[in-house]
């Protein structure tokens, strides 16, 4: 990052009330703890069979977690090089993606057995 943008962003910082900061942060993630946080384990639970759920499960969490190290690493490097309009209107898009992908691929879940969510989900040969 260059220099620069981090003596802005410290300032933008230092003139930012660092109690309205904490509450910020907590805020964000107490909601994404009881919202979206924990869905994909749950879904996960409910869409892979039971006989590739615990090898399945790891893995969408492994790819997970490197997704988010990936957007982590990436992040500092957008904000200098490409501007903060163009950086959030890229995950905004990435968001409206997922959104269609769930809206239009994810099964709903709710009221069907694992059973029946298997036998939508799984072809027999």
């Amino acid at each position: 990052m260059k220099s620069s943008t981090v003596y802005a962003i410290r300032i933008a910082a230092i003139d930012i009330n660092p109690r309205l900061i904490l509450f910020a942060i907590l805020g964000f993630v107490a909601s994404f703890a009881i919202s979206i946080g924990p869905v994909m384990w749950v879904m996960f639970s409910e869409l892979f069979p039971l006989r590739v759920r615990g090898l399945a499960i790891s893995f969408a969490g492994f790819i997970n977690s490197l997704v988010s190290f990936m957007v982590q690493l990436v992040f500092p490097w957008e904000l200098a090089t490409i501007g903060t309009s163009l950086t959030f209107l890229i995950y905004g898009l990435f968001a409206a993606a997922g959104l269609l992908f769930v809206w239009r691929v994810v099964p709903e879940t709710k009221n069907k057995s694992l059973e029946e969510l298997e036998s939508q989900l799984v072809r027999k040969k």
